[in-house]
């Protein structure tokens, strides 16, 4: 199997490089990912400057662009072909609800999902127990198959930041989502100019039994298989009659 892995928090970050270890004792694993972090790139490709990939002494890749770029150049042009999966992580923090519009993690699967290969995100509640994250994404690619997932469609894996054996078991979950509240952070800088930083994530406003935001705080690893269209199919008649199209 020829896995493509890459992420957002960097080709340095301790979470790809643990992930990469474990795939290789039974995988050909192929590392293209953002030369620095880029988490909360989202599906961002880069337009207005060149992409610079350069190839390291071990045969991976790092980019100076986003996850999403490093997905499509890999895919489109320096490995053309010979990718079986696309594996996007371990990313140091969960990408739970809500969270998945924002990740460059989500991003870089989807950028394979929509390329036509299989895919997964996989995030570490923590910056701690990268091996038992690992272990279960090594668990699962085994039980892949082609009719799990339908075109454009990935699983996001969320695990707990504990050693493995304490791991409560695996759960199927749909997301969660957060309050609407951010917090912003104001501070001066040396020329006594106002700067502002983006605070900590707000606080799980559904996050009830049977959420991703549930699982993951009762100790089992969250899957959810997620998709692309955005369509609130739901509401397409009540928006039709709005309008008189009915």
């Amino acid at each position: 199997m020829n896995i493509l892995l890459s992420n957002d928090d960097g080709i340095h970050a301790e979470g790809i490089q643990t992930l990469a270890q474990h795939l290789r004792q039974f995988a050909n694993v192929i590392i293209v990912a953002p030369d620095r972090n880029r988490s909360a790139a989202s599906s961002a490709l880069t337009l207005v400057e060149p992409l610079r990939p350069r190839l390291l002494d071990n045969g991976d890749y790092c980019v100076n662009g986003t996850p999403a770029d490093c997905v499509y150049l890999a895919m489109n042009y320096l490995l053309s072909g010979k990718i079986d999966l696309v594996v996007s992580g371990i990313n140091a923090g969960v990408n739970l609800g809500d969270d998945i519009l924002y990740s460059g993690t989500v991003a870089a699967a989807f950028e394979g999902r929509h390329l036509g290969l299989p895919a997964i995100a996989v995030s570490l509640d923590g910056r701690q127990h990268y091996d038992s994250a690992a272990k279960i994404v090594c668990e699962l690619i085994p039980k892949l198959h082609t009719n799990l997932l339908k075109r454009r469609e990935i699983l996001n894996i969320n695990v707990p930041d504990l050693p493995y054996e304490e791991l409560k078991g695996m759960k199927v979950t749909k997301l969660g989502y957060r309050s609407s509240e951010g917090e912003i952070i104001k501070q001066i800088d040396p020329r006594g100019e106002a700067i502002y930083w983006l605070g900590p994530s707000s606080l799980p406003e559904y996050a009830s039994e049977g959420t991703d935001f549930y699982a993951v705080k009762q100790g089992f690893v969250s899957i959810t298989p997620i998709q692309a269209d955005m369509t609130a199919h739901h509401s397409l008649q009540a928006v039709e009659d709005w309008l008189n199209l009915g």
